[in-house]
């Protein structure tokens, strides 16, 4: 089975999270879909690049969630949410996805 990028799973979950908090006006579920996208990445960056960057990654992806909510006061929430994303899907492709691809 294809691993699935750990990019795409973590910038999923941020924007898929915000989205299901917003849509279904129930903060907790957003958090839910935030929660399992986290774990499913932080496991895939492990298997991918190993435990330390896996927990560097998991604290990246946590501050992104908590800088999102000061910096869309600022530019609005869809872009802190896209910037949030961007940022973590781009650590995660640098640190662990191409490492993981060019040993494959």
């Amino acid at each position: 089975m294809a691993r699935v990028p750990g990019a795409a799973v973590a910038g999923l979950g941020l924007v898929g999270g915000y989205a299901v908090a917003r849509f279904s006006k129930r903060r907790p579920l957003g958090g839910v879909v935030l929660a399992g996208a986290g774990a499913v990445a932080a496991k895939g960056w492990k298997d991918a690049a190993g435990v330390p960057v896996a927990a560097g990654l998991t604290g990246l992806y946590v501050a992104a969630f908590g800088a999102s909510h000061p910096l869309a006061k600022k530019i609005g929430a869809w872009p802190s949410v896209f910037a949030a994303a961007g940022t973590v899907a781009a650590a995660s492709y640098v640190l662990a996805d191409r490492v993981s691809a060019a040993g494959s």
